[in-house]
């Protein structure tokens, strides 16, 4: 058996559309600074779920509070700055639900005064 002749593997040729997000990145643009593929990263949009941001919350301030009796400070404050920022993020929305809530109140209301005034008139 030769172990001393090195292989040479064919390589295959790749396909222009791998993993291509939209119809637009090979547009024939001169300039390509537009066509980041990271800008739409957040792939399932896990923080506009407040369940998700909130669990994310708690898991950063358990592994704060992990890190804080390990004897390690850093960490810690590390873990509660990510903490809180999901906390922010979680305020945010809920507070983006509750005047989505408000708003569908009034609009529903005046629905209802919309119908006694056809059925007065």
């Amino acid at each position: 058996m030769n172990n001393n002749r090195r292989r040479s593997f064919r390589s295959r040729p790749q396909k222009n559309n791998f993993r291509r997000r939209s119809p637009s990145i090979s547009s024939g643009n001169a300039n390509n600074f537009g066509n980041n593929g990271n800008m739409n990263f957040n792939r399932n949009a896990s923080m506009n779920n407040m369940h998700s941001v909130e669990k994310t919350m708690q898991k950063f301030q358990q592994l704060a509070k992990d890190a804080q009796s390990n004897g390690d400070p850093v960490l810690a404050q590390n873990y509660l700055q990510h903490a809180d920022h999901y906390l922010r993020r979680f305020n945010e929305l809920s507070e983006r639900k509750e005047n989505l809530i408000e708003k569908s109140k009034v609009s529903d209301n005046e629905i209802q005064q919309h119908h006694k005034e056809e059925k007065s008139a």
